[in-house]
């Protein structure tokens, strides 16, 4: 007999549930997208690709496929004049996560989020404008079966606001999450203020997500446990960023130029960093436990393995006591064991 899928909240009230994003850098780095614009015209152009990568966090342990609809809105679409396929791409990208979820019976996340249109200047008249964007694409989700909606990167509580009101009007679970690039919103309200709002307005889940490093957006996750009592959200981009360059775009190269979007290697965090936020995470009571822009299949496995859990990638997870020179005493060769002190 089938049964019914647990929803994110039901998800949510038996323990953590691990999330994974990251297409978009990670699909640049493919040669699949272009940095910039980074609108997910590989959705429409070459669907495949889009496909194998939700595969790949499935497997490593990802329990939401979130529909890569990040900046498929009017206002990006314009950018590169392709606002013809704004519907078709919305639906299929919601097509390609239901595919792939079923394959490992996670739930898909319809996704919308910062539009660049917001200005608290201009409420009245840009509110509208932000409202029907999302509106158009809450929608979609709904008509495709999304079983939740994520709201992210968003750095005006305004527009997370309307973000929050818009997916409650179309009956759905709502996450949340802010990109807090700066000391506090670009419409000068505290974090965890906005957080706190959020949770007023009927958000089940609240928090952040990209810009900051695990570094960086702990302490924030430390302070946002205390104020609020709906659970939370945490999916930090996987970069080294600090207390003096709190956000990833501040980052720079060896020559003082920065290394946001395409020379952030350098700053790259470890999967074993990534594990070790995922548990510190945890203690703090985190709920949603992600990663985002810069995140690869290998990061989201070890933040599942580091919270007790085996996936369908952990098959091949490292194992060095197979390894000619680093292994057991049974693989490594007498005569090769000369070499490991050169290592050390």
């Amino acid at each position: 007999m089938q049964t019914m899928k647990s929803g994110i909240v039901e998800k949510l009230k038996n323990g953590i549930v691990l999330g994974a994003e990251g297409y978009l850098f990670e699909l640049e780095r493919r040669g699949y997208l272009k940095a910039g614009a980074f609108v997910p015209e590989v959705v429409l152009d070459h669907p495949h690709a889009v496909e194998e990568l939700h595969r790949e966090f499935l497997r490593a342990g990802a329990e939401v496929m979130v529909a890569f609809t990040y900046y498929a809105h009017r206002e990006k679409l314009k950018v590169i004049g392709r606002e013809k396929d704004l519907e078709p791409m919305n639906r299929h990208a919601l097509q390609i996560a239901k595919k792939i979820a079923k394959e490992g019976s996670a739930l898909v996340a319809g996704n919308i989020c910062n539009t660049w249109a917001y200005n608290p200047a201009r409420h009245k008249e840009t509110s509208k404008i932000v409202r029907d964007m999302y509106r158009e694409q809450v929608q979609w989700a709904k008509e495709e079966g999304a079983d939740f909606i994520i709201a992210e990167t968003i750095e005006y509580v305004g527009e997370a606001l309307i973000a929050l009101e818009v997916i409650k009007e179309f009956g759905f679970p709502a996450l949340v999450t802010f990109g807090a690039t700066y000391e506090k919103s670009k419409d000068n309200v505290d974090w965890i203020e906005g957080c706190k709002l959020l949770e007023k307005n009927g958000a089940d889940i609240v928090g952040f997500n990209c810009i900051r490093g695990p570094k960086t957006m702990l302490p924030l996750l430390e302070k946002l446990r205390q104020e609020v009592n709906c659970f939370i959200a945490a999916q930090p981009v996987p970069y080294r960023t600090t207390k003096k360059q709190p956000a990833f775009q501040f980052l720079k190269q060896s020559d003082d130029s920065l290394a946001f979007p395409t020379n952030l290697d350098p700053h790259l965090c470890t999967r074993s960093e990534l594990a070790d936020f995922a548990l510190k995470a945890q203690e703090i009571g985190v709920n949603y436990i992600g990663i985002c822009c810069g995140a690869g299949p290998h990061h989201v496995r070890s933040m599942a393995e580091s919270l007790g859990r085996i996936v369908a990638s952990s098959r091949y997870s490292p194992d060095m006591s197979q390894h000619g020179l680093l292994g057991n005493k049974k693989v490594v060769k007498q005569h090769e064991r000369q070499y490991l002190d050169l290592w050390k």
